[in-house]
């Protein structure tokens, strides 16, 4: 664990429960970015996949996923839908990424999966992801960057209890 600065209570309970799953992680603070092409400009020294997440849901409101690609990727949510038989998705409203993650726009993270305690969100994983040893994400807060080896990500997940799907 690397801290630089003391984190807002939002973020430092990331780090408590990546913690009590012995889960190593480095932290890495920057200014506020609110889209990837503002926040490539901090990860130069950063090791490992970057990412971009998408929250949507089905056109029904029944079904809630997060989407996690690898920065440089655009995502089709038609294609997305079809493998998912999921309908038509759309992005979900910053009303349901609170209700469900309890996360703000510009901070969408994984890491929002500690506050879906009823296991209502779904994650999709980019494929492509699996080749990267370490992965990034912002820890519930778009002031900075958190990285951690993919598998212990991928123990995350399990420990969140979310159901994980691969593009």
């Amino acid at each position: 664990m690397t801290q630089d600065n003391n984190p807002t209570e939002k973020e430092a309970q990331v780090y408590r429960y990546l913690d009590n799953l012995n889960i190593s992680y480095t932290r890495h603070e920057h200014p506020p970015v609110y889209t990837v092409e503002e926040a490539e400009k901090y990860w130069k020294d950063i090791e490992g996949a970057h990412t971009k997440n998408l929250f949507l849901r089905d056109n029904k409101g029944k079904r809630h996923f997060l989407v996690v690609l690898e920065h440089s990727r655009q995502a089709s949510l038609n294609e997305i839908s079809q493998q998912l038989n999921a309908g038509k998705l759309s992005f979900a409203s910053d009303r349901r990424l609170e209700k469900y993650m309890g996360l703000e726009t510009g901070a969408v993270s994984p890491l929002g999966l500690i506050n879906d305690g009823n296991n209502q969100v779904e994650v999709v994983l980019d494929e492509r992801l699996k080749q990267h040893q370490w992965i990034n994400f912002h820890p519930n807060v778009n002031t900075a960057t958190v990285t951690l080896s993919f598998k212990d990500f991928l123990g995350f997940i399990e420990a969140a209890g979310s159901k994980l799907h691969y593009l």
